[in-house]
């Protein structure tokens, strides 16, 4: 019986490629930064700005064992249950300035995924940007702040799978002391960042700073 050759590995699934490919984006988010795009005059008052972080905590149980990140897919659909949030969700990309972009200004009640960093499920820190309010009114991302610890968040994908995750902590950072590499660091386990504006608000300036929810995966279906 002739032996059966095997199959080399394509390299886009080797494991030195999923190294390589997480460091370089948690590279390029670290300088990126976050430009948190709004109108020339909030639509609302900024409400909620001097709202305390929520304690941190994993909000998953110590004997049940982490899902398996899922392969690669693109998210279509994410949904917050306790701030009944069920958006479409739409491909971000990085600007000229090296900044990372938001949604249209006129579509207020979608996110934006950041493409060229993980999916939905995927291993790494995959990064969702929501407007807080727009010219039209309050936006996807109004009550942000507002997620508990514990929380779900879950993430539809292309593939017809769902990532779930479960909210540790939520925090406000000022834009001019934001940390980077604690919102964007690479990790080894899949997890996830929702990110808006936050703070007072300026006609000049904009608001003063960012609300970030941390979650990390804690289950799929």
């Amino acid at each position: 019986m002739v032996p059966r050759r095997r199959r080399r590995r394509p390299w886009y699934r080797t494991r030195l490629y999923r190294l390589t490919r997480t460091a370089v984006i948690a590279a390029v988010l670290v300088t990126a930064g976050v430009r948190c795009g709004g109108p020339s005059q909030p639509a609302t008052p900024a409400a909620g700005a001097d709202a305390r972080p929520e304690a941190g905590g994993s909000g998953a149980d110590a004997s049940t064992p982490p899902p398996r990140p899922l392969p690669r897919s693109r998210a279509t659909t994410l949904r917050v249950p306790s701030l009944g949030i069920d958006a479409p969700v739409v491909p971000l990309r990085l600007g000229p300035g090296r900044e990372l972009g938001t949604p249209p200004l006129d579509k207020p009640k979608v996110v934006g995924w950041y493409a060229d960093g993980p999916g939905p499920g995927e291993r790494g820190t995959a990064v969702v940007v929501g407007h807080r309010d727009t010219k039209t009114g309050a936006a996807v991302f109004a009550a942000l702040h507002r997620v508990k610890a514990g929380g779900r968040i879950e993430a539809r994908r292309a593939d017809g799978r769902t990532a779930v995750y479960t909210v540790d902590r939520v925090r406000i950072f000022d834009k001019a002391r934001f940390p980077d590499k604690e919102v964007y660091g690479p990790r080894k386990r899949p997890e996830l960042r929702l990110l808006t504006c936050g703070g007072l608000f300026d006609r000049k300036t904009g608001y003063s700073s960012n609300v970030v929810v941390f979650a990390h995966l804690t289950a799929t279906r």
